[in-house]
């Protein structure tokens, strides 16, 4: 497993990350399976976790708590986010005052730690000043709660905006972010990378694999795969990825990372880690046979001709405003 650093921050993080369960295992035979892919994570050299208060209401966090338990405090990364509903009260979402330092605290309860290294804002908050959040944020970093912060799907104008409140207001810095980065979504390619690598801010990446498009299950003219994402997700994300045109690029990707001796899976996953601006990419995995095939994506090196070629085949054409 290879390292990098979170950003120009110091500390570091394993190229691979392993993302939470959204779904309660407490009592389930899929808690022991994923107590075990847990545990192939640390004997891979993974050393960062990431976990959400919202998923499934606390339970994620519980899990991950007692799963991490068995290993040394040193051993590990470990970051949640805040912002969605987690009660019905008025107070019970978003990124106020009230809302951060309570539900920091019962993160911390779920966990049962002493503190987090890296603590998310899981969404903006428009009903909250940036400058309330980011001055809550500073303030539990100032008492050892978390060791840095970050922001997850903010756009461009809000991460400048909360990139110059910290430093007008002599705050600790805004340190990391987390938005969806894979093949068929590279949005953060136009500017947030750009915005990130000037502040030296880092950036963890989710859905690596596009929900499940970018591992070649899903193959044009062919049946859904019994028992995949796309026949029960109730939000249909990955159905609304399974286009033509996706589906299409699928078929054009696949012999390039049989050419290269790799799953489809392995090949996605280090091509988000062609780019520095990377810190690490946070994959799932239900059992630890997956987990082990996405760990062979941390230093496997694209070469130059398959990386030309995969281009070609994405045809990604970034934003340009023209004037005049």
């Amino acid at each position: 497993m290879n390292y990098r650093n979170l950003g120009k921050w110091g500390l570091k993080v394993s190229e691979i990350a392993l993302g939470s369960w959204v779904t309660d295992l407490a009592g389930t035979d899929a808690e022991k399976v994923a107590l075990e892919t847990v545990n192939a994570a640390f004997d891979a050299g993974v050393n960062f976790f990431d976990c959400a208060d919202a998923y499934s209401g606390g339970a994620a966090e519980r899990f991950l708590g007692k799963a991490l338990k068995e290993h040394s405090r040193n051993e590990f990364v470990v970051s949640s986010k805040v912002f969605f509903p987690m009660g019905r009260g008025a107070n019970d979402w978003g990124l106020s005052r009230k809302h951060i330092i309570e539900q920091l605290d019962k993160t911390l309860q779920n966990m049962k730690l002493d503190y987090l290294d890296l603590y998310f804002c899981h969404r903006f908050d428009p009903t909250t000043p940036i400058e309330e959040t980011m001055q809550v944020l500073s303030d539990m970093v100032a008492a050892g709660k978390i060791l840095y912060y970050g922001v997850s799907e903010w756009s461009p104008v809000q991460i400048t905006k909360a990139l110059a409140v910290t430093k007008e207001n002599h705050l600790r810095p805004l340190s990391v972010i987390q938005p969806q980065y894979h093949m068929m979504d590279r949005y953060i390619e136009d500017e947030i990378m750009g915005i990130c690598a000037e502040n030296g801010v880092g950036i963890t990446t989710f859905s690596p694999l596009a929900q499940g498009l970018l591992t070649g299950k899903y193959r044009k003219g062919q049946p859904l795969p019994a028992g995949s994402r796309a026949t029960w997700q109730a939000d249909k994300q990955i159905n609304n990825l399974l286009t033509d045109e996706n589906l299409d690029k699928v078929e054009r990707l696949l012999p390039i990372a049989e050419r290269l001796g790799v799953p489809l899976s392995v090949l996605s996953l280090a091509w988000i880690l062609r780019r520095k601006e990377i810190s690490s990419v946070i994959t799932g995995a239900s059992k630890p046979a997956q987990l082990m095939s996405n760990v062979a994506a941390s230093g496997f090196t694209i070469p130059q001709d398959a990386l030309d070629e995969i281009e070609r085949i994405l045809d990604y054409k970034p934003f340009v405003r023209r004037v005049g």
